[in-house]
C-alpha cells in the first residue's frame, strides 16, 4: 500500500509540473521573418509597446499589436503590470492626446495574418509556438 501512495503522490507531482511549466511558458515577440529585424532589446519592446516611441531598428514605423488571448500574461513580462494597470496607464495617454495603444487583434491567426503581411508590424506568440514565417526578436520569461 505504501508504494501506491508513492506513486500516487509522484504521478500528481509529475501532473502539476507539467500544468506549471506550460502555464508559464514564455512568451516571444515576432516579427515578419523577412522584416530585416534581428533582435529588439527589452527596452526597445517597453518603448513601443508602451507608446513612448514607434520606431522600428530599421527606422521605419512600428505597428505593435495586443494579442487578446495572451495580453495579460505579456504585459506582466513586459512591465510586470495586470490588465487594470495597463488599461489606465493607456487611458491616461488616449485622454491626454500622446499616444495611442497597440492595435487590438482577437485571435492568434489574426495576429498571424497581420504579422505576415506587414513587415513594420510586431506581435507576440507563445514561446512554444512560434510559426516558421515568423522571427523571434526577443523572448521574455514569466
Amino acid at each position: 500500500m505504501n508504494r501506491v501512495r508513492r506513486l500516487l503522490l509522484a504521478s500528481t507531482l509529475t501532473v502539476t509540473t507539467l500544468i506549471t511549466s506550460s502555464a508559464s511558458a514564455d512568451i516571444a515577440i515576432v516579427v515578419n521573418a523577412g522584416s530585416g529585424i534581428d533582435q529588439l532589446t527589452r527596452s526597445d519592446a517597453v518603448n513601443i509597446f508602451m507608446g513612448r516611441y514607434r520606431k522600428l531598428p530599421t527606422g521605419n514605423v512600428a505597428l505593435p499589436v495586443d494579442s487578446s488571448s495572451l495580453k495579460a500574461r505579456f504585459y506582466r513580462a513586459l512591465v510586470n503590470k495586470d490588465l487594470a494597470e495597463i488599461n489606465s496607464y493607456w487611458a491616461r495617454l488616449v485622454f491626454s492626446g500622446e499616444a495611442s495603444p497597440p492595435q487590438q487583434i482577437a485571435s492568434s491567426d489574426d495576429v498571424h495574418q497581420l504579422v505576415i503581411q506587414n513587415m513594420n508590424a510586431l506581435s507576440y506568440v507563445d514561446g512554444a509556438n512560434v510559426p516558421d514565417d515568423m522571427h523571434v526578436v526577443l523572448m521574455l520569461g514569466e
